[in-house]
């Protein structure tokens, strides 16, 4: 009996904080997103979470500038200032998307009303800041999320944004460097994939994330050797 009531925790941990779609994401339906279509032509969707980061995201949109490839910010609301808010709006410019980050588990303890007025407000100001509105997209700091969540995303008519399994680049016993977020990220790509890496820190806003800016460049260049094409995946507005 002791092992089932085991299983079951766990089973319940993990609904909070799988990395990859679970027993949640399957009851909200369509507004889970943790792959996009896997139609032609073959498309992947680079994501970048915890900026605007002026150490590093410039340098970041100058990569992503120079090889013609679209991605999608998810941004956190505090590190949006009268400073970054240029590198959001060069963002917009330049047809990437822009999406609403968490900065902590906190989101958590939101009930849905509140949760939905917090990405309401987050949305007005990059609006006010920049003079466009993101997508309504949200992604929950390190994928955590319950099913209150779920009911304050379907208020406001938003999808949460996951990533494909193993197709991050934070690891939790070594220091990221770029080859050892290009060596995990290259092989495991296929058509459809939402790959996650970071331009900023949710705990220091203006650290560089120098191995990000050098991986993108790689990573590019071994997907379109692949025959990949590259897409955003929302809206902005």
């Amino acid at each position: 009996m002791w092992i089932l009531t085991v299983i079951g925790f766990g089973v319940m941990a993990l609904a909070h904080a799988a990395p990859a779609p679970f027993l949640l994401d399957k009851m909200a339906g369509d507004r889970a997103v943790w792959h996009m279509p896997r139609d032609a032509p073959a498309t992947v969707y680079l994501t970048f979470d915890d900026g605007p980061n002026p150490a590093t995201t410039p340098d970041l949109l100058d990569v992503l500038a120079r090889e013609h490839v679209p991605a999608t910010f998810f941004v956190i609301d505090r590190h949006l200032t009268d400073r970054t808010a240029p590198i959001v709006r060069r963002m917009f410019a330049e047809g990437h998307a822009v999406g609403l980050h968490s900065a902590s588990r906190r989101y958590m303890l939101l009930d849905a009303a509140e949760l939905a007025s917090t990405l309401t407000g987050a949305a007005d100001r990059i609006e006010m800041l920049t003079g466009t509105r993101p997508c309504r997209a949200f992604r929950p700091h390190a994928g955590w999320r319950n099913g209150e969540m779920y009911v304050g995303l379907q208020r406001n008519d938003y999808r949460l944004i996951g990533w494909g399994w193993m197709l991050w680049d934070w690891n939790w016993f070594k220091r990221r460097t770029a080859d050892s977020i290009v060596k995990r990220l290259a092989a495991r790509v296929a058509a459809g994939d939402i790959v996650v890496m970071h331009d900023g820190d949710e705990s220091a806003p203006f650290r560089d994330q120098r191995q990000t800016v050098v991986a993108t460049a790689r990573l590019i260049s071994a997907l379109r050797a692949r025959a990949f094409q590259f897409g955003v995946v929302c809206q902005n507005g």
